[in-house]
């Protein structure tokens, strides 16, 4: 005998999805740019910093007042030798992102900063999956720590038939299945500097970035990247307390 309930659980079950059907739809017309920037240290802070983490989180609030979102700040310090600090923001108009990033580097941290590494990029709809949308983008929110990197595809990729593609990224899709707590944030960057495609994972826990990279390699679609570095990986936290722990 059938469960009459089972056809309106169904029935429900379609109408819970598709809510969020739509709303992948619509943050594919989203036009939204990021921008991730990079510093090192290249004066010594002062032993009280309260008054440099006060000016700038001034200045975020002016920003988000203007749409501007300052979605995190980063101690990426010893990590690497070259670098201290990460901020991720993101505005609809990339000229307010460059407004943003040089009205930074006129505060009082900012002048004691030097640029190491700064690339903007764009949401456009992914290439297969119209349904994987930016963690950033999804209004989720922000997790304790934080992978960026660059790639370009190979060549070739780009000239391999559509099923072919289709078939290595449904694979790779497959290999992070076992990391839902690790949200990703694929996004173009063609023509905006020297790499295709810039990506973040975020996680509450480091290790399982660790582990979702490292699971990762047996991919098929790494056969055809041509570059994925530098690496900038480090933990979110405010201003103050970044500066605080800096040297």
């Amino acid at each position: 005998m059938t469960d009459s309930t089972e056809p309106q659980a169904a029935a429900e079950q379609a109408a819970a999805q598709q809510p969020e059907k739509k709303k992948a739809r619509d943050l594919n017309q989203v036009i939204r740019y990021t921008l991730w920037s990079v510093f090192k240290l290249k004066d010594n802070l002062p032993d009280d910093r309260a008054a440099l983490a006060a000016e700038v989180d001034e200045l975020f609030a002016q920003l988000a007042a203007k749409d501007v979102t300052v979605r995190g700040t980063y101690d990426v310090s010893g990590l690497r030798a070259d670098a201290d600090v990460m901020i991720w923001w993101h505005a609809e108009d990339s000229d307010d992102l460059q407004e943003a990033y040089n009205r930074f580097r006129r505060t009082g941290l900012g002048r004691r900063l030097e640029p190491v590494w700064s690339n903007m990029a764009l949401h456009r709809p992914a290439e297969f999956n119209k349904s994987h949308i930016p963690a950033f983008l999804a209004d989720e929110a922000p997790r304790d720590y934080i992978c960026v990197y660059p790639f370009v595809r190979s060549y070739e990729w780009y000239l391999l038939p559509d099923a072919e593609r289709r078939a290595m990224l449904a694979e790779h899709g497959k290999m992070a299945r076992g990391y839902p707590d690790v949200r990703a944030n694929t996004v173009a960057s063609f023509a905006l500097g020297d790499y295709e495609w810039l990506l973040a994972f975020e996680a509450d826990e480091l290790h399982r970035i660790v582990d979702l990279m490292r699971d990762l390699r047996p991919s098929r679609a790494r056969l055809h990247v041509r570059e994925e570095v530098p690496f900038f990986t480090g933990r979110r936290k405010p201003v103050a307390e970044l500066l605080n722990g800096l040297a």
